[in-house]
C-alpha cells in the first residue's frame, strides 16, 4: 500500500473525499488542498481515471528529516528515481518546492538538489523544466505528459518527496479543443453539479453555457462514462508500472456506474460561437446526443419540466466590467427566476457581493477561487417563496 494524495481546489477537498468514498478507496484525510489516501496501483490508476473534482493524484516516495542541504542530498539520492523514468531515455522533470518554518528556505536551492540528485542516480542528463500551472488554460491542444512533476515539501525540517502520476492536470479531460470566454475547468463543473446536489434524473440547464462544461460534465455522470476515458496519465509511463497499466486501466474501468435514465439536460447561450465550441465538445465526448444546445438570451429562457435544476456561471469580472452593468444583469437573473422557474431550484457560481443582488434567497453551498477571484456556489431550492416544496 502507498501513500496517495489527490490535490483539489481550495473549498473542493469534501467532495474529492465523498468521490473516493464512492469508489471504495476512502477513507481519505481532508487537510486544506486535498486528500490523503492509500492504495495499490490499482488504486492509483483507478483515482486517475474516476475523479470528477480532483486536479491531480500524487504519490509520495519518501519523508525524511532534513536540517541541512548535504543530509537533503543524500536522502534525494536514496530514492528509486529508475522507478519513474525509462531507462536510456531522456528525462525532463519540473519540481514545484515549498518550505515552512524550515531551516531549508531558499526553494530554488531546493529544487536545484533533486535535479542533481536524480542525475546522480540514473546516471544520465535530466532537463529541468518549470512547473506548470495548474489554473485554467483555455483549449486542451498542449501536453506535459513529456514532464514528470515532483512535489518537494519542507514542513519544520521534515522533507516529504512526492511524484505526479496525472501529467495533465485532471481538468484536462481531453474533450475540450474549443472554448469561449472565461472556461470553466470540468473539475470545478463536476463539484458544482456535486455542491448543488444534482443527480442524474433530474432536468438540467446551464443558460450561460459558454463552452458547454457543466452540461457535457452532467451527461458524462448520467452516461456512466469515466472522467479520465479520452486521455492517458503519466504513470502508464513509469518502469514500475508500465508492464501492469493496461491490466489494472481495464480493471479500472469496471468501476464505472451504469448509465441513469434519461432526463433533459439543456445548454444555452446568447453567443452562437460558444454554442458551436459546446456543440464540438460535446460530440468529442461522446455525449452531444444527450444534450439539446440552444442559441438564446438568458431573457428568452423557459422552463422545460414542471422542476428541475438551473445551475450555471454567470458572467462576472472582466467578462462584463462595469459594476452597474452586473448589477443589472443579476437583478435580471433574480426576476427571471421568480417570474418563470418558481419551482426550480437555482444555483449560481458568482463572487459573493454579486449573490446579494439576485433578490431570490440563496445560500452557499461551495466557496473557492477561480480566474483568480473568490467565488461561491450560491442555491435556491426554489426561487419562488410561494411555491409549495417538492415532496
Amino acid at each position: 500500500m502507498r501513500e496517495l494524495f489527490a490535490v483539489a481546489l481550495p473549498g473542493l477537498e469534501p467532495l474529492v473525499a465523498a468521490e473516493l468514498d464512492a469508489l471504495g478507496l476512502g477513507p481519505g484525510r481532508v487537510v486544506p488542498g486535498g486528500v490523503g489516501f492509500r492504495g495499490d496501483w490499482g488504486a492509483l490508476v483507478a483515482a486517475n481515471l474516476h475523479l470528477r473534482t480532483a486536479t491531480r493524484v500524487l504519490v509520495r516516495l519518501a519523508e525524511f528529516p532534513a536540517v541541512n542541504f548535504a543530509v537533503l542530498s543524500k536522502r534525494l539520492v536514496d530514492i528509486a528515481w529508475e522507478d519513474l523514468f525509462p531507462p536510456h531515455a531522456p528525462v525532463r522533470l519540473a519540481v514545484r518546492a515549498t518550505a515552512h518554518k524550515s531551516r531549508l528556505y531558499h526553494t530554488g536551492a531546493i529544487a536545484e538538489r533533486v535535479h542533481l540528485a536524480v542525475a546522480a542516480r540514473l546516471g544520465s542528463h535530466v532537463e529541468l523544466a518549470h512547473p506548470h500551472d495548474d489554473g485554467e488554460d483555455g483549449p486542451e491542444t498542449s501536453s506535459s505528459h513529456s514532464t514528470v512533476l515532483l512535489v518537494v515539501r519542507l514542513e519544520r525540517d521534515r522533507c516529504t518527496v512526492s511524484v505526479d502520476s496525472s501529467g495533465d492536470p485532471l481538468h484536462r479531460r481531453g474533450y475540450r479543443l474549443a472554448t469561449a470566454k472565461a472556461p470553466l475547468r470540468p473539475t470545478l463543473a463536476a463539484a458544482l453539479l456535486a455542491a448543488a446536489g444534482w443527480r442524474p434524473g433530474e432536468p438540467l440547464l446551464d443558460p450561460f453555457c459558454g463552452s458547454g462544461t457543466i452540461a457535457i460534465e452532467a451527461a458524462l455522470i448520467a452516461h456512466g462514462k469515466p472522467a479520465g476515458a479520452l486521455r492517458d496519465f503519466s504513470c502508464a509511463r513509469w518502469p514500475a508500472l508500465a508492464a501492469a497499466y493496461p491490466a489494472l486501466r481495464k480493471a479500472a474501468t469496471r468501476l464505472s456506474q451504469a448509465p441513469c435514465p434519461y432526463a433533459p439536460i439543456v445548454a444555452s447561450d446568447r453567443d452562437e460561437g460558444a454554442v458551436a465550441a459546446a456543440r464540438a465538445n460535446a460530440q468529442r465526448a461522446g455525449v452531444d446526443a444527450a444534450i439539446a444546445f440552444a442559441v438564446r438570451p438568458f431573457a428568452a429562457c423557459e422552463p422545460f419540466s414542471p422542476s428541475g435544476l438551473l445551475l450555471t456561471n454567470p458572467p462576472y469580472g472582466v467578462r462584463v466590467g462595469r459594476a452597474r452593468t452586473l448589477r443589472d444583469l443579476y437583478a435580471h437573473i433574480g426576476h427571471v427566476l421568480r417570474d418563470r422557474f418558481p419551482a426550480w431550484r437555482a444555483a449560481l457560481l458568482c463572487p459573493p457581493d454579486l449573490r446579494v443582488t439576485v433578490g431570490v434567497a440563496l445560500h452557499p453551498v461551495l466557496s473557492t477561487r477561480t480566474g483568480g477571484l473568490a467565488v461561491e456556489l450560491a442555491l435556491a431550492e426554489q426561487t419562488h417563496p410561494d411555491v409549495r416544496p417538492r415532496g
